[in-house]
């Protein structure tokens, strides 16, 4: 509204602009020179995600001891948690060494490991022993 008023003062008094109203043709492409200009415009490059993978973390038995530790504390009482942990670090080192070490099928490893179910602990000791890992108590 007020450049409006503002154009008609102009004209009231005399001046006229030619090029008033008008608009740069190719205003988005920029200055020839311009980085943007020579880019193709403005494009903001897309992020790609992917899932997070524990295993891809844990390389040596230290690093997997740490996170059956931290997993061992966050289960509260969750045996499948504690499963899924075992699984993830069996992935880590390779689910077939894993399971003939452990004495089991590859195929049941992946079952028993999956989350899904709550694998009897005799597998959870053998896997944690194929890992190269030792189960200990401690007083609280």
């Amino acid at each position: 509204m007020a450049r409006a008023i503002a154009s008609i003062r102009k004209v009231k008094i005399g001046i006229d602009h030619t090029s008033r109203g008008r608009r740069q043709e190719h205003a988005d492409k920029g200055h020839p020179k311009s980085d943007r200009a020579r880019k193709g415009g403005l494009r903001l490059a897309k992020t790609k995600t992917t899932k997070y993978d524990a295993a891809e973390y844990l390389r040596t038995p230290e690093e997997m001891a740490a996170y059956l530790e931290a997993c061992l504390e966050e289960a509260n009482g969750d045996a499948a948690f504690v499963a899924k942990a075992l699984g993830n670090m069996a992935r880590a080192k390779g689910m077939t060494e894993v399971a003939r070490m452990a004495g089991v099928s590859r195929e049941s490893l992946y079952k028993a490991l999956s989350g899904e179910r709550t694998p009897s602990f005799d597998t959870i000791l053998k896997v944690i022993a194929a890992l190269g890992l030792k189960l200990h108590a401690e007083a609280q």
